[in-house]
C-alpha cells in the first residue's frame, strides 16, 4: 500500500471503521455512531479508497470484515483506546480516586503553614494524592514551572516572571517573640528603647545581618545588636525560649509555636510592613483541571488559616 499522509486523515474515519467491525451492518453502525445511513455508507467508501480494500463484504445479513479489515483492526483499535485514555486524562480528574504527585515550590515557612492542612485535609478527600516539597531559586522558579518540575510555588513574587499566573492567598505581618517571664515585657509590651537594646536574633537566607526590622529602626536612628542568625527559621522559636533574645517573625508562626516552645508573642514597638503570600504557577496548566484542584485546595486552606489567626 502506498505511503498515508496522516495529515488528510479524519479520525472519524477510523471510529466508524471500529463500528462497522463491532456491528456487522451499516445500519447499527449509523445508529451507534448516531449519524444518518448515508453519512455512514460515504465513511465506508473512503475508508476503503484509504486502505485499498473493500474492507467488509455483505455475507448474508451481515457485513464481515475482509483479511485486510481483520489484519489492521487491532492495531486501529489500540490507537483509538489510547486517543480516549489520553483525551480522559486531561478532561477527567478525580482527586478521591487520583494517585497524582504534586510538586509544590515552597519555603519552611509556608510549609510549616500551609502543609500540615493540606495533608489533614488531602487524606480525607484524596487519600492517594502524594505532595512533594521543593527548594527553589526565585530567578529560577518561572523556568521550574513552564518544564513542570513543580506545579505550583508558594511565597513572596513582588516580580512575578510574566510566563506564570500569580494569585495573592493570605498577607503576613511581624509579631516580637521572647521566653515565657523575659524581665524586658511588660505586661505583655515593650518600649522601642528596650527592644532595640536587647540582643536580637535574626533568619536570614543572604547570610547578611540586616532585616526588615533594622531599616524600621534606621528610621528612629537606633540599631540593635544581631547575636545569633539562621537561615533555619524552624530553629528560632526554639533558640528564644532558651535565652533572653528576642526575635520578630511572621505571626503564624508565632501562634503555632507558641505553646511549644513556652514562648510569649509581643506586639512589635516599631512598625514594619506586612507583606503577601501568593501562589504561582504556570500559564500552561492554567486550565490543567489536577492543577486547578490543588491551587484551589492550597486558597481554601489558606482562608480557613487566616480565619483561625486574625487576632494575635
Amino acid at each position: 500500500m502506498k505511503s498515508i499522509n496522516l495529515a488528510t486523515i479524519d479520525l472519524n474515519l477510523l471510529v466508524a471503521f471500529e463500528a462497522l467491525l463491532e456491528q456487522h451492518s451499516v445500519t447499527k453502525a449509523s445508529e451507534q455512531l448516531q449519524i444518518g445511513q448515508p453519512a455512514m455508507s460515504a465513511a465506508l467508501s473512503r475508508l476503503r479508497i484509504l486502505f485499498e480494500d473493500e474492507l467488509f463484504v455483505r455475507l448474508g445479513r451481515q457485513m464481515q470484515p475482509t483479511l485486510k479489515a481483520q489484519a489492521i483492526a487491532p492495531g486501529i483499535l489500540a490507537a483509538l483506546q489510547q486517543i480516549r485514555q489520553a483525551v480522559n486524562a486531561t478532561q477527567t480528574f478525580e482527586p478521591t480516586s487520583s494517585d497524582r504527585t504534586f510538586a509544590i515550590g515552597s519555603s519552611d515557612y509556608t510549609s510549616f503553614v500551609l502543609m500540615p492542612p493540606l495533608l489533614e485535609l488531602s487524606h480525607q478527600t484524596a487519600p492517594s494524592i502524594n505532595f512533594r516539597m521543593m527548594e527553589f531559586e526565585k530567578d529560577s522558579i518561572g523556568d521550574l514551572l513552564e518544564q513542570g518540575e513543580i506545579d505550583v510555588a508558594l511565597g513572596v513574587f513582588p516580580n512575578p516572571p510574566r510566563q506564570t499566573q500569580w494569585e495573592p492567598i493570605f498577607e503576613e505581618r511581624f509579631v516580637g517573640i521572647a521566653r515565657q517571664g523575659h524581665p524586658a515585657l511588660q505586661q505583655g509590651t515593650m518600649s522601642l528603647e528596650t527592644f532595640a537594646q536587647l540582643s536580637h536574633a535574626l533568619t536570614t537566607l543572604r547570610r547578611d545581618t540586616t532585616g526588615a526590622i533594622d531599616k524600621a529602626l534606621n528610621e528612629h536612628n537606633l540599631e540593635r545588636r544581631i547575636a545569633f542568625t539562621t537561615p533555619h527559621m524552624m530553629v528560632l522559636p526554639f533558640v528564644i525560649a532558651s535565652n533572653d533574645l528576642v526575635a520578630a517573625i511572621p505571626r503564624r508562626i508565632a501562634l503555632c509555636l507558641v505553646s511549644v516552645c513556652d514562648l510569649t508573642i509581643f506586639e512589635l514597638p516599631i512598625k514594619t510592613k506586612p507583606w503577601v503570600v501568593s501562589m504561582l504557577w504556570s500559564a500552561l496548566s492554567d486550565q490543567d483541571e489536577a492543577n486547578r484542584w490543588v491551587r484551589n485546595t492550597i486558597k481554601a486552606i489558606a482562608q480557613k488559616v487566616e480565619t483561625s489567626t486574625d487576632k494575635i
